[in-house]
């Protein structure tokens, strides 16, 4: 029975358990920032576009930082490229709560997303790499499970920690949990490694028009759900009357149960209609943000608290199809040996467009107010949703192993028969 419910071995389960503590960390890291807003507003006299570019440099920090990583990532070790990650942006967050002034602490944010960089596009190649690929979404999506409890976790450490001790002590308590997932990460166990020489490059991805249309996607889709969780908890508390503690706890809750819920959800689905469709798991991740928009605009415009956690809690619950899918089908598109390489660009082009998100959105809370910048923030991810139409459109026509790429496919299942990937 067990064996049917978690059909993989020990070693699968030990990598997939220490890679969703590592994402844990991470995204505590990095949503611990959104509860602090208000107090760093106070603290350094900034505006909300200041505010916003907090994020926005770390996400451009990020993107800039993915191509090189995942370069690196499909030629060399994983496993110390992660753990390098992990330690260099837990002390750039540490370094984060001993900021003295407003430059000093951009500068930090912007050297933490050096880290996530590195981490990133290897854990997910390493997933991918190491499962059936029968699981691959489910796998991901587990993955992406620790990331959306860490957010929570983060949310809820930035808001209890700020009101009591103040921001700084949330920056370096985060930073510091950091430092033993890092090391763990020296000890995981890498699937067989292919011939450095044997490189797919840049190009020859970009010449998958699935592979594109889901990048424009994903780069609207990131512009909004940034957005959304930048400035979440500051729309709470100025707008819905919320307290810091119980717009963050209460978030945080949400995030807690909707999100990983939704997460685990979604690459199950996808996974069971990928079986009947060539492109069912692409149709998951559309139909799920098409369902969610509603429901963010019920919390946006609604004035009784529950109803706005529950809009909240409901379309959370299939943003979050997104995570484990999205992975599953850029591996889909790309051969193995270019996993990595697949999820640096990828986030390269989501990232660097996706991180204006919390800047405009910031800007456009200045000249009107937060309430329009959500609502326009819904608009973007549903436009983002419809592209998906488009990416369902080329695996239509060519395949979702593109004839592009097809002398690298070859070589893949060669390599495959003999280094098989199996669970028990």
């Amino acid at each position: 029975m067990m064996a049917r419910l978690m059909p993989f071995n020990s070693g699968q389960v030990r990598l997939l358990a220490v890679l969703a503590l590592i994402n844990f960390v991470n995204f505590a890291d990095r949503q611990v920032l959104n509860p602090l807003l208000p107090l760093l507003r106070q603290h350094f006299n900034v505006t909300d576009s200041q505010l916003g570019s907090l994020q926005t440099v770390l996400l451009i920090v990020l993107a800039v930082a993915s191509i090189p990583s995942g370069y690196l990532a499909d030629r060399f070790s994983q496993h110390t490229i992660i753990a390098a990650g992990v330690l260099f942006w837990s002390l750039a967050s540490m370094c984060s709560g001993l900021a003295p002034s407003f430059a000093m602490l951009f500068l930090c944010r912007g050297l933490v997303g050096i880290g996530e960089a590195a981490y990133a596009p290897a854990a997910q190649a390493m997933i991918s790499d190491s499962f059936p690929v029968e699981h691959r979404a489910l796998t991901q999506s587990i993955f992406a499970s620790g990331m959306l409890l860490g957010g929570a976790g983060g949310l809820a450490l930035g808001g209890i920690m700020g009101e009591r001790h103040g921001w700084q002590y949330a920056f370096l308590i985060v930073g510091a949990i950091g430092v033993i997932p890092g090391l763990s990460a020296f000890k995981l166990k890498e699937p067989p490694k292919r011939p450095r020489s044997e490189v797919v490059s840049i190009v020859c991805l970009l010449s998958v028009p699935a592979y594109v249309a889901m990048m424009i996607a994903g780069t609207c889709i990131t512009f909004s759900t940034v957005s959304f969780v930048t400035w979440g908890v500051d729309y709470a508390t100025s707008y819905k009357d919320f307290s810091l503690k119980e717009a963050a706890l209460s978030l945080a809750v949400i995030a807690l149960l909707s999100l990983v819920m939704g997460a685990l959800a979604g690459g199950y689905f996808a996974d069971l209609l990928q079986k009947r469709f060539p492109y069912g798991r692409i149709l998951v991740i559309a139909a799920a943000f098409l369902v969610a928009a509603p429901f963010l605009l019920l919390a946006l415009q609604s004035d009784e608290k529950w109803i706005v956690l529950a809009g909240f809690f409901v379309a959370s619950f299939f943003m979050s199809w997104y995570h484990g899918p999205t992975t599953a089908v850029l591996h889909d598109l790309t051969p193995q040996r270019a996993h990595a390489t697949a999820i640096g660009v990828y986030m390269f082009v989501t990232q660097i467009v996706g991180a204006l998100g919390p800047l405009l959105i910031g800007r456009i809370s200045d000249a009107s107010d937060l309430l329009v910048a959500l609502q326009a923030a819904t608009g973007v991810m549903v436009f983002g949703a419809l592209l998906m139409l488009v990416a369902i459109y080329f695996v239509r026509r060519d395949g979702m192993h593109h004839p592009r790429l097809a002398a690298f496919r070859a070589e893949d299942d060669a390599y495959s028969v003999a280094h098989p990937v199996k669970g028990d």
